[in-house]
């Protein structure tokens, strides 16, 4: 009998020590300093409520974030739960690689007061919401006031003509340059907003699923954008610029203009003072439109996860009211639950220009078709090389578009042919 209770008394020691040994690891891609502490923050609650669990937070820069994941996902290091990126959610759902959260947001408290964009986009694949977002990036236009005032232009450009011309005015200025030009990491938005405000619609494809970006219009947009860099109204080097760089390039006052979402205020207002800046809709094409990108990130669980439960516990507690509204003031997205309207911080005045652009009707939000399994490789290499070539004059704005339609028409034709 000794021998018995002696024995039990072990394996509930054992099995104590498996439990504390608990670990979920969590990886983020969207990278920054800020950022990685709101996260530490945010697991440290969810430690504290979790006796035995620990929080390994592997965070990966933006710029090597699609390459590097996909290197441990293949070498079989695999998270529990990851940070995920809109352009990233339809190839890893589609290949088995995230579990469903809808058994979770079924019995979940929080889930009747997201926004039903939210639940939307979350569902992005298959219906199925194998990520659940944190919050929406929605882009819209930085602008330097003290530059514009210095090149003489009395009014914040509104159209893309009123945009070249002012750039052209402060790109007389030494040292300084209209617009803070992403064409490294992260830069398809650009393209993409200036391409369909020329072109006038914001539709990625044709009926029978061809792409547009060949079409005259976007070629247009296409060319305006590589012809501000040509005509130097972008910093040279900004060829290779990524978020950094362009958020820098505004607030140190060598560009006058940055097309951003709502992150950039965070370290544009701790750099700058509020009377120097503001922030309006982004500039209209032709015919009096213009489709600012509007885009989004979550939290998913991996199906490889070991610890399901504990999993979701820890996507509760930074998806929860509390949880999303810290993360998301440090992170500048705006929060997903219909509550956070009400806080203060998204009451005042630096929101405005977004919440301006919402209630724009020729302001059409843009989703990128982020359901092609295709589109993150095309997003986050194929758009890089090709649009660094057209803006150093290797190819031409036209050779640029028609690569982009090839690669994906192919992309949407495959999905059509699958559904």
């Amino acid at each position: 009998m000794k021998k018995l209770i002696a024995a039990a008394v072990f394996t509930a020691l054992m099995a104590g020590t498996a439990l504390a040994d608990t670990t979920l690891k969590l990886v983020e891609v969207i990278t920054s300093p800020e950022r990685t502490e709101t996260l530490k923050s945010l697991t440290a609650k969810f430690e504290a409520a979790n006796p035995g669990t620990k929080v390994e937070i592997i965070s990966l820069p933006w710029n090597e974030a699609f390459q590097k994941f996909a290197t441990m996902v293949s070498a079989g290091d695999v998270p529990d739960v990851m940070e995920m990126p809109d352009t990233w959610l339809s190839l890893y759902a589609n290949n088995g690689m995230l579990e469903s959260l809808e058994p979770y947001l079924a019995k979940w408290q929080y889930t009747a007061g997201l926004t039903p964009r939210a639940l939307e986009l979350g569902r992005d694949v298959k219906n199925t919401a194998y990520m659940l977002p944190y919050g929406f990036y929605l882009r819209a236009m930085f602008y330097n006031k003290k530059l514009l005032a210095q090149a003489g232009v009395t009014e914040p450009p509104r159209t893309l003509d009123t945009f070249a011309e002012a750039s052209k005015k402060v790109s007389a200025l030494p040292g300084k340059y209209g617009y803070c030009l992403r064409g490294g990491p992260g830069g398809l938005n650009g393209w993409v907003m200036f391409g369909a405000s020329m072109a006038g619609s914001n539709a990625f494809f044709t009926e029978d699923g061809k792409s547009t970006f060949d079409s005259p219009g976007w070629t247009k947009g296409l060319t305006w954008l590589v012809d501000l860099y040509k005509n130097g109204y972008a910093p040279k080097d900004s060829v290779n610029w990524g978020f950094n760089e362009i958020v820098a390039g505004f607030y140190s006052g060598t560009c006058a203009f940055l097309d951003q979402d709502p992150d950039a205020l965070i370290a544009i207002a701790q750099r700058m003072k509020a009377e120097d800046f503001g922030v309006m809709t982004m500039p209209k094409g032709p015919d009096g439109k213009t489709f600012p990108t509007i885009g989004f990130a979550g939290w998913s669980m991996m199906a490889s996860s070991a610890n399901k439960d504990l999993s979701w516990k820890l996507i509760e507690t930074l998806e929860g009211p509390e949880g999303n509204i810290e993360w998301n003031k440090k992170t500048g997205a705006l929060p997903v639950h219909l509550s956070a309207e009400k806080d203060p911080f998204y009451a005042s005045p630096q929101f405005k220009g977004w919440f301006d652009e919402l209630a724009d009707k020729n302001a059409v939000p843009t989703k990128m078709p982020t359901y092609l399994e295709e589109f993150a490789f095309f997003k986050d290499s194929l758009v890089i090389k090709t649009s660094q070539e057209a803006l150093l004059g290797d190819i031409t704005p036209e050779e640029l578009a028609k690569q982009w339609a090839e690669y994906m028409t192919k992309a949407q034709q495959k999905f059509l042919a699958s559904k």
